[in-house]
């Protein structure tokens, strides 16, 4: 299964959904339960008119959406709450994610207005229009938005799930290069809201309440084994009743090696990791009792070689000295011809 499909469905549970607005917008104080999330379509479609007056169809889609609805003073208050997840930098990020939050805010006038065309239609006929809806003005009605009418909020957060830090723009200023202040003053910016785990300290990973925590903590120091270790000794109570879906993330995301039953609910990531690292240095030590043994073979055979052509350059020593001699040269002009010492010629010829 592919890393974005793993991570969508991991984030559209209604618990790590909660706790993600839960730390962006609340600093992580517990204020969305996940029962007061709604799923919503991530399918956005709006009509914007074009420049000939025909209706130009848009459509768009969202990683994962719900619609947040806490009672206020007495009253519903709505937020749309979208996340869309990363594996790589996108570099037109801000253009995006703007782009979903006009889409939504374009749907809601595009909702409004039938609603209020829906309603206008059924008050027609009676006699006494006013007495069960109102008259829009002349604006309201061209608009299809009424004086009274409000959006509800739309906040988007991307998530990268990776180890690299996020090094592309993370605002519509940072993609253009304005340097007239007084051009710039007339722009709107958009911002990126962001959650890149190399980017943030330990403290704020820790604000975390669900299992987001430890994937976060991990894929943060998957690059490096020593800090990884250390993270899972501080953590290990979490880490060693880790739930499955999370170390599915993990597995996906940072291609670990961790091996679990697909059966398991929980697993202990600790373990698995330490029985991962048994593993490999044994592996290690296998491959470098092999890598003794073909190098001792090597050097038993090159010393071999060494010794047999020494031999025979010693018999082809003596062998030259004993036909010098008998042609009559002297031992010492043949110890100077062979290369050996007189003693040594002197011996080979019976002479001492």
């Amino acid at each position: 299964m592919k890393a974005d499909t793993i991570t969508k469905a991991y984030v559209q549970d209604a618990s790590i959904f909660a706790d993600i607005f839960n730390y962006y917008v609340y600093q992580g104080r517990q204020v969305i339960e996940p029962e007061q999330l709604k799923e919503r379509d991530s399918t956005k479609i709006a009509l914007p008119y074009g420049a000939d007056g025909a209706v130009v169809p848009v459509q768009k889609f969202r990683d994962v959406q719900k619609l947040y609805a806490a009672m206020t003073d007495g009253k519903i208050e709505y937020v749309l709450y979208g996340v869309e997840n990363q594996r790589r930098v996108h570099f037109a990020m801000p253009v995006r994610n703007g782009l979903y939050d006009m889409l939504d805010y374009a749907g809601q006038v595009e909702e409004a207005a039938k609603s209020h065309k829906k309603e206008r239609k059924e008050q027609k006929g009676k006699v006494e229009e006013t007495e069960g809806g109102k008259i829009p003005s002349t604006e309201e009605f061209l608009s299809g938005f009424w004086k009274e009418d409000k959006l509800i909020p739309s906040i988007t957060v991307t998530i990268l799930f990776s180890s690299k830090p996020w090094d592309g723009p993370l605002s519509l200023f940072d993609m253009m290069e304005v340097s007239d202040p007084a051009v710039q003053a007339c722009m709107d910016n958009y911002h990126v809201r962001l959650i890149a785990p190399a980017q943030m300290t330990d403290e704020e990973i820790m604000k975390f309440q669900s299992s987001l925590r430890e994937v976060l903590l991990f894929i943060k120091y998957s690059e490096d084994k020593e800090e990884l270790n250390r993270i899972l000794e501080n953590n290990q109570k979490r880490f060693r009743e880790l739930e499955r879906r999370a170390v599915d993330v993990i597995q996906a995301v940072t291609n670990s090696g961790i091996k679990y039953k697909k059966s398991e609910e929980v697993v202990d990531v600790c373990k698995a990791i330490q029985e991962m690292q048994m593993e490999a240095e044994q592996r290690g030590k296998r491959e470098g009792e092999q890598i003794g043994e073909q190098r001792g073979k090597q050097i038993g055979r090159r010393e071999g070689e060494q010794i047999g052509e020494q031999r025979g350059e010693l018999k082809k020593a003596k062998e030259s000295a004993k036909k010098l001699y008998e042609m009559g040269m002297a031992t010492k002009e043949i110890a100077q011809v062979v290369g050996y010492p007189v003693e040594e010629v002197e011996e080979w010829l019976g002479l001492v």
